[in-house]
């Protein structure tokens, strides 16, 4: 618990510090006096004060803020700057304003890409051997007799080292046949397989197609998240379990794992799993869901509730240029996939539900911490983007707010009157209340707090 506490603390104070130094720093660049710099709210912990900033730690660590000289009106505060008109915010070309707001969560953008860029270089990315452990009952692969077990050495005129390099030639193919080189107990073959269209959903349920072998690669499913009340609760499995046999049958891939889930409903299925090094047999029996199935007909399949994924044996670290624009473009895929889970919340294409606040938070972030450093890292990563993107939703109260009232500014030639913007900030700050109560409101049903007082 108290681990749990510090590390949501420090992870929580290094975000806010970076988001307020963004605006602190281009403040000064573009000549804005900063009267107080603070990391917090409320009662003042500590302070220092500077030649010409008051640089506070504060007792409620749920945020920050930069004081700038000015900010509505160029003759207010002055502060440790004398009260020099020419060094308030007001005062400043329309550019300028909106690069000093824009700053907080631009930084932010900017330690993700940093973080990741690290991880990969001296980390490195998950890797998967080539070697094949899955194969689809129908198929070019099945057809060609690819088997489980096959270490694939090749792909078209191209060696293959890891999985991954399989999925870019399949990907290059177009759907043209590629001759793939197989080591097989020993002894090479070669086989042609032409790709074909597969249909495959991301995080958040949406389809796209891809090329694919019908091949899958052998590694170990593990979980990574248990629904509350659901048969994978139920049957006792937890985060971190590696699955290694189901249905008594080893399981290789965790696709294989997922399809013997689905083809049974209601049926109880007996799970081996490895659990601190140690093998645990538990029983599951999935739910019955409805869904489409070939020509569109309803049919019942098996789901546990629980998040599958690859345990990654082994880690390749890129170079540190490779690295840098590897962290840049995956923070950029972060970014895109962070405001499509917003549309799909306002759109009401996920519930509500899913909508976490800072109790979800630290313990999402308590759990990282256990997993190691690096894992912490990642999701700091994470994190980063999600307050980067949340800071710049138009709304008041936000800096994305601010940044709507500049647009308008340039629009209209003039900015919005004093009146005005404080209306929209009390609009704004209501709205943020009601989302803040309501993400706490799911943090407490989640650990079960309401039943305390009967909810």
């Amino acid at each position: 618990m108290i681990g749990t506490v510090v590390s949501f603390v420090v992870v929580l104070g290094i975000l806010i510090l970076i988001h307020e130094l963004g605006h602190f720093i281009v403040a000064r660049l573009a000549g804005v006096g900063v009267e107080r710099f603070s990391i917090g709210f409320g009662p003042v912990l500590a302070r220092w004060r500077g030649p010409q900033t008051e640089y506070c730690l504060s007792a409620i660590p749920m945020g920050g803020y930069v004081k700038m000289m000015g900010e509505e009106n160029p003759l207010e505060g002055g502060g440790g700057e004398g009260g020099d008109p020419a060094k308030a915010f007001a005062t400043k070309p329309l550019w300028a304003r909106f690069l000093i707001v824009f700053a907080g969560p631009g930084m932010n953008f900017v330690l993700a890409a940093v973080i990741i860029s690290v991880l990969l270089a001296l980390v490195g990315r998950p890797v998967l051997p080539a070697v094949v452990g899955r194969v689809a009952g129908t198929g070019a692969a099945a057809a060609a007799g690819v088997r489980v077990g096959d270490a694939v050495t090749a792909a078209g005129d191209r060696a293959v080292t890891w999985w991954e390099d399989v999925e870019t030639a399949a990907a290059a193919s177009g759907g043209r046949p590629v001759a793939l080189r197989l080591r097989r107990d020993g002894a090479e073959q070669v086989v042609t397989i032409a790709p074909a269209r597969r249909v495959v959903r991301d995080v958040l349920g949406d389809a796209r197609e891809v090329w694919d072998f019908g091949i899958e690669p052998r590694s170990t499913p593990v979980i990574t998240m248990v629904a509350k009340d659901s048969p994978a609760e139920r049957a006792g499995l937890r985060a971190g379990d590696a699955v290694v046999a189901i249905a008594g049958q080893p399981v290789y891939n965790p696709g294989e794992m997922i399809e013997t889930i689905r083809a049974r409903p209601r049926q109880a299925l007996p799970l081996t799993v490895e659990r601190e090094g140690r093998p645990l047999t538990l029983t599951v029996t999935p739910d019955a869901v409805a869904e489409d199935g070939p020509g569109g007909q309803r049919r019942e399949v098996g789901r546990i509730q629980a998040g599958i994924a690859t345990r990654a044996e082994r880690f390749e670290a890129y170079n540190p240029v490779v690295a840098t624009w590897q962290g840049t473009v995956r923070t950029w895929d972060m970014t895109v996939l962070t405001v499509r889970s917003f549309w799909k919340l306002v759109s009401r294409q996920i519930s509500s539900d899913n909508i976490g606040g800072p109790i979800q938070i630290a313990a999402e972030v308590g759990r990282q911490a256990r997993e190691g450093l690096a894992s912490l890292a990642v999701l700091t990563a994470f994190i980063s983007v999600n307050l980067a993107v949340l800071n710049l939703l138009p709304v008041p109260m936000l800096d994305g707010g601010h940044l709507l009232f500049f647009v308008i500014e340039g629009v209209l030639g003039r900015p919005l009157s004093v009146r005005k913007r404080e209306m929209a900030q009390q609009v704004g700050f209501v709205l943020l209340m009601m989302l803040m109560v309501f993400a706490l409101y799911n943090d407490l049903v989640r650990i079960g707090a309401l039943k305390l007082f009967g909810g």
